[in-house]
């Protein structure tokens, strides 16, 4: 072989060693276990509410676990639908996530007009956490439990009004379950939130609300009146409370349910790592005590069962919404 022949060779082997270099290290990169950096959790809500302060519950306990940041970011609006687009365009990486109640894709669909179906466009992770909701009478209204107020509006129909924490949350479907359940026709005052619907309870403006669990402190301190839970079982919090199907009103039944969402195309071993660190974190007795301060428990749920929740969830509201023709302004 000549000398510039050999060269040639020589060279080519080079370039085919440095190749197989590269497609090692590339191999090597992609093969890296996940997490590497910042896990970012989006969640629709401002600061200091019950979502808001479960993710970080959440996520200070899988940043330990993980060995990574993950940090929260709001973008409150729309009743979550704003956060869930902002996961629908993120990359497919695992490094954004939502947390967010399961009404941004059971109710929202239903109430929203947009482009936005977080059924197609969002991948489910697995469930976090429930509030049940309690049915709580104004301290001046003379009856003790949900068959004395069914009783007292049916006697005056339309008289009665409940407060929610606005048109289309949680707290307003599970009283309109409750009118529907009762046969009751009872008039709908919205607020902006949760808080100012209880305090109009509490001072006598409205007669009752579904309230989210944030009614606890005015309940033990006999400010308001706990008539029942509206929930397929008893609180934990309040055991000795009935239902209100043990009441005799089958149908009056809505929890609220907390999840986490990944952008279509995350992919499949991510996602079950992270139910894996949801479960971890939600069985945390520090978690239990921290989701007890909002009246809520940290119940995981495995993907499989998460995705049952939301599909049947999602037939009950869109059916409660086209029937009670709740249009959101």
């Amino acid at each position: 072989m000549s000398f510039p022949l050999r060269k040639t060779a020589l060279r080519r082997c080079a370039l085919a060693a440095l190749s197989l270099c590269a497609a090692g290290a590339l191999q090597a990169q992609s093969a890296a276990p996940w997490p590497t950096k910042t896990i970012r959790i989006v969640v629709g809500f401002a600061p200091g509410g019950s979502t808001d302060v479960m993710a970080r519950i959440l996520a200070q306990s899988m940043g330990e676990s993980l060995g990574q940041a993950v940090i929260i970011e709001n973008k409150p609006g729309a009743s979550g639908n704003i956060a869930a687009a902002e996961v629908v365009r993120a990359a497919p990486d695992g490094y954004a996530f939502l947390i967010a109640p399961t009404s941004v894709e059971t109710a929202n669909p239903s109430l929203f007009k947009s482009s936005l179906l977080p059924s197609r466009d969002l991948t489910p992770v697995g469930g976090v956490g429930r509030t049940q909701m309690y049915l709580v009478a104004k301290p001046q209204m003379d009856v003790k439990d949900a068959r004395g107020l069914v009783a007292l509006a049916r006697a005056q129909p339309g008289k009665l009004s409940y407060a929610s924490a606005g048109t289309g949350t949680p707290p307003h479907l599970a009283c309109e379950l409750f009118k529907l359940a009762t046969g009751t026709y009872v008039t709908h005052v919205p607020y902006r939130g949760a808080a100012p619907a209880l305090l109009d309870v509490v001072s006598g403006q409205a007669d009752f609300v579904c309230d989210p669990g944030i009614a606890f402190p005015h309940i033990r301190s006999h400010k308001v009146k706990l008539l029942g839970v509206v929930s397929s079982k008893r609180s934990p919090f309040f055991p000795e409370v009935p239902t209100i199907a043990e009441q005799g009103f089958a149908g009056a039944d809505l929890d609220i349910w907390f999840g986490m969402w990944a952008p279509n195309g995350t992919p499949a071993e991510v996602i079950a790592r992270m139910n894996r660190e949801l479960a971890k974190a939600l069985a945390l007795p520090v978690t239990k005590a921290r989701y007890a301060d909002l009246g809520a428990e940290p119940v995981a749920l495995a993907t499989p069962e998460f995705k049952a929740l939301l599909v049947n969830e999602g037939k009950l509201l869109s059916a409660l919404i086209k029937e009670q023709k709740i249009v959101v302004d």
